[in-house]
């Protein structure tokens, strides 16, 4: 809630004048001008009449100080782009007094739509009123809302004065996610292979883990022989076995994508990132944003204590807001991936040259299984329209390259369906074992 700050004083109620109250106030000095020069005492009563009407309404308007409070409920307030988000607004009159006539109009930016105005007859002392209106972007990005205008005005339309709130909301709307199919995928990367055979093995389904008693903690999970060892109550913190692990590389390099707006190559590739994420946190998977800049959502530390809906929801925040970047290679990403430890890698990646391909064909063997979502960029911008099954030489010498590293690559043109892409990774086969090249 937020109450409005109102604005005394004729001079302030004489600047809000209407069209129509500026026109009584200048008939009415005509008038009294007029009843002077030809000494008409009836044109003189006329005029004065005239002109009080507008200042006696701009004086009544301007001096007007209702309490009133508004609050604003988004729903839903993460917003997916192309879909209605709805805004509620609620004008409280927390005064002893029933107010007049009261316009609404809220503030909110252009791609939303046109402003809101609303018309409140009369609100009684400590009633409220609620109204609400949609709200829909086609564009990904964070959204101011507010704040609130509400206009006074009198009953004869004389004069109308502006007072704002101080409280705003903002709107996410996130990139498109689709519903991926639950596939069936080689075992190093759906978290059954040896890695995490071995994981389970060492860590098991009751991990024991010590600490000291607190109070209120439950005597029967004091460890005693830990107590003795260390000359103070220990308990038994019970954890849960190790989550698979799973990191979804998304590149923003500007001059690895072609297209621009909706339709271009790099919002393709956000919106997939967001459908393989929220994908693999539904199945279970720990899983992490990032980028070819190094960022990471969630944070270094967070990934563990957050739900998976906390999770996906700081993902689809960060996605929300990711722009190109002005980054020449993948470099600032490879510690990331080479820390992590072992675990599913899925890139959506650009256009690439030899190098930026060698360098993530070297980093095949730090994780557990990995998948390219790979673009050819060349049909976003139209130059291969006319044989998109073909593709350019280079395009495909990377599919080779990567394929050949153990990527299980997936190449990706202008209107291809990111489930259809998934679906098809099910049978997806490398044409040879990742081998470590000397040097590598």
């Amino acid at each position: 809630m937020a109450s409005s700050d109102p604005t005394s004083g004729l001079r302030a109620g004489l600047r809000g004048l209407t069209t129509r109250g500026r026109s009584f106030l200048a008939a009415g000095v005509t008038a009294v001008l007029c009843a002077y020069l030809l000494d008409q005492d009836a044109l003189l009563r006329v005029g004065v009449l005239l002109a009080a009407l507008p200042l006696a309404a701009a004086l009544v308007v301007a001096n007007t100080r209702y309490r009133v409070a508004s609050g604003r409920r988004l729903s839903p307030r993460r917003a997916i782009a192309g879909q209605e988000a709805r805004v509620h607004l609620r004008v409280d009159n927390v005064s002893r007094v029933p107010t007049g006539l009261l316009l609404l109009e809220d503030k909110v930016p252009y791609v939303l739509g046109p402003r809101p105005r609303f018309v409140l007859d009369r609100v009684e002392s400590r009633g409220y009123r609620e109204v609400s209106y949609r709200v829909r972007s086609d564009l990904r990005g964070r959204y101011p809302l507010g704040p609130l205008q509400l206009r006074l005005s009198d009953p004869f339309g004389m004069c109308e004065v502006n007072r704002s709130f101080s409280a705003a909301d903002v709107l996410t709307v996130v990139p498109q996610v689709q519903a991926l199919p639950h596939v069936r995928l080689s075992g190093e990367w759906i978290g059954q292979g040896e890695s995490h055979t071995r994981t389970l093995a060492l860590a098991g389904d009751d991990d024991v883990i010590l600490r000291e008693y607190r109070p209120g903690d439950d005597l029967r999970r004091v460890h005693w022989k830990s107590t003795a060892r260390y000359g103070e109550l220990m308990v038994r913190r019970e954890e849960q076995p190790q989550r698979a692990r799973a990191t979804v590389l998304l590149d923003t390099r500007e001059i690895g994508h072609r297209g621009s707006g909706p339709a271009s190559s790099f919002e393709w590739a956000v919106s997939c990132a967001a459908s393989v994420a929220v994908h693999l946190l539904e199945r279970g998977y720990q899983t992490q944003l990032l980028t070819d800049m190094g960022q990471s959502v969630p944070g270094p530390g967070t990934g563990g204590s957050n739900t998976a809906a906390d999770s996906s929801g700081l993902i689809l925040d960060a996605l929300a807001v990711a722009d190109l970047s002005d980054g020449g290679g993948l470099s600032r990403a490879e510690e990331p991936i080479r820390t992590s430890g072992e675990g599913l890698l899925v890139a959506v990646l650009g256009e690439l040259d030899e190098e930026q391909a060698a360098r993530l064909a070297r980093l095949r063997n730090r994780t557990g299984g990995a998948i390219a979502f790979l673009l050819d960029t060349g049909t976003w911008a139209g130059l291969r329209m006319l044989a998109p099954d073909t593709g350019g030489e280079q395009f495909q010498a990377r599919v080779r390259q990567l394929r050949e590293a153990g990527w299980t690559v997936l190449p990706v043109r202008s209107g291809d369906s990111v489930p259809d892409l998934w679906r098809a990774a099910d049978g997806a086969k490398t044409t040879a074992p990742y081998r470590e090249e000397a040097g590598a």
